[in-house]
């Protein structure tokens, strides 16, 4: 039996090249008999233990229950459609709609102090954001929470495959492992077939392939601006933390005339780098305008609301207003309603783009004297006796004579 066994880092095992079911009294052993034999008595705990790690995830076995492979305990994968509660055959709308709900349910505004909701909504995001994804789910229906895991490089440079929070696997030690029992197939032929990629292969090592680069995750930062900022545009300082080179970075952003509150600018490859040499993902800034004291804005046009006086409304009057630019004076034309708009055309906030400007509007509120002395009642009274229109009478609850 000497030309069925092979030397390998950790002593003298069994070669499964040829170890196939054996042929009567051929004085071979099977591979499972072979198997069993080393798992149990040459490989490493630390390697056992990642393989039943790695089992769990994906929902297997691992030689559960059988004598030598393990501690024969399988934690059950997390049900993300059970989270959901939806069938597995569920569509994306329905999933959406299912999340709705119970993110609404467990959310922690609702359940302030609970901590049991808590870590439902935490769970209920977590599977939400595997089922939404097409891929993922596909990866997830095949090989349970191990499939949507992720490589990653510890400090110290200890590569390992992550999922579910804090569980991992050490990419080495399985390589060695697989290698042993493979031909050299190693890593390649275990995460990059089954999960669709791995970390970079160790230098020298014999049937490992160089995964595909894969572009980098987007990040998200937010942003103060200034009423004055968003409408004008400025340029801006934004440190930033953990950039495409995982150092902290200063930058000088220029923030275009016109935005609006929630929006978005996009930096182009400023986000986290790309895996296996992809190019790094994009930084998007979000826009926070803070309010003004008594502007507001709608799109590029801008609104200020402007008090009046009854004989001002009434006989109308030159009136200064305040605008973005300063104070401007208009004409307020005789018997202007109160609720009246009048446009300061190309006064109002720039139009993101560079197309011009928008338009400011003044909105006027008649404002009646809180008292009145004699000779104010006098005339208003007099007033009141040359008034021949109803104001009441064109509405629609007068008609018909009521």
């Amino acid at each position: 039996m000497s030309g069925y066994w092979v030397k390998s880092k950790w002593g003298i095992v069994a070669n499964p090249v040829h170890l196939a079911t054996p042929a009567p009294g051929s004085g071979r052993i099977g591979f499972a008999a072979a198997f069993r034999e080393v798992y149990t008595n040459v490989v490493p705990v630390r390697v056992r233990s990642a393989l039943v790690a790695l089992g769990r995830a994906s929902a297997g076995r691992i030689g559960a229950g059988r004598a030598g492979y393990g501690s024969g305990i399988v934690r059950r994968m997390e049900d993300y459609y059970g989270i959901l509660g939806v069938q597995k055959t569920a569509s994306q709308a329905e999933i959406k709609r299912a999340y709705k709900v119970k993110a609404k349910q467990y959310h922690p505004d609702r359940n302030p102090g609970n901590p049991s909701a808590e870590a439902r909504f935490k769970g209920v995001q977590k599977a939400y954001e595997v089922l939404r994804d097409p891929e993922k789910r596909a990866q997830y229906d095949q090989f349970g929470e191990a499939g949507v895991g992720n490589f990653a490089t510890r400090p110290g440079g200890q590569r390992v495959y992550q999922w579910g929070g804090d569980s991992a696997v050490n990419i080495d030690d399985l390589e060695d492992l697989m290698s042993a029992f493979g031909g050299g197939g190693g890593r390649a032929s275990i995460f990059e077939q089954f999960f669709g990629g791995g970390p970079q292969a160790r230098p020298g090592r014999p049937g490992a392939r160089r995964p595909a680069p894969q572009a980098g995750a987007d990040r998200q930062h937010a942003i103060d601006l200034s009423f004055d900022q968003a409408i004008r545009g400025a340029t801006v300082s934004v440190e930033l933390r953990g950039g495409a080179d995982g150092r902290t970075e200063s930058l000088e952003v220029k923030i275009p005339p016109g935005v609006a509150n929630g929006q978005k600018i996009r930096l182009k490859g400023k986000g986290q780098a790309g895996p296996n040499g992809g190019p790094p993902g994009n930084l998007n800034l979000i826009c926070r305008v803070k309010p003004h004291e008594y502007f507001t804005r709608d799109g590029a046009d801008v609104y200020v609301d402007v008090p009046v006086s009854v004989a001002e409304a009434a006989l109308g009057a030159k009136i200064e207003v305040p605008t973005i630019d300063g104070v401007a004076t208009v004409t307020l034309p005789a018997g202007t309603p109160s609720g009246a708009k009048l446009r300061l055309a190309g006064r109002g906030a720039g139009k993101v783009g560079g197309e011009g400007r928008g338009d400011q509007y003044v909105r006027i509120a008649i404002v009646p004297p809180e008292s009145v002395s004699k000779d104010q009642r006098r005339l208003f009274e007099k007033l009141r006796e040359f008034d021949v229109d109803d104001p009441r009478g064109g509405c629609p609850w007068r008609k018909g004579g009521d």
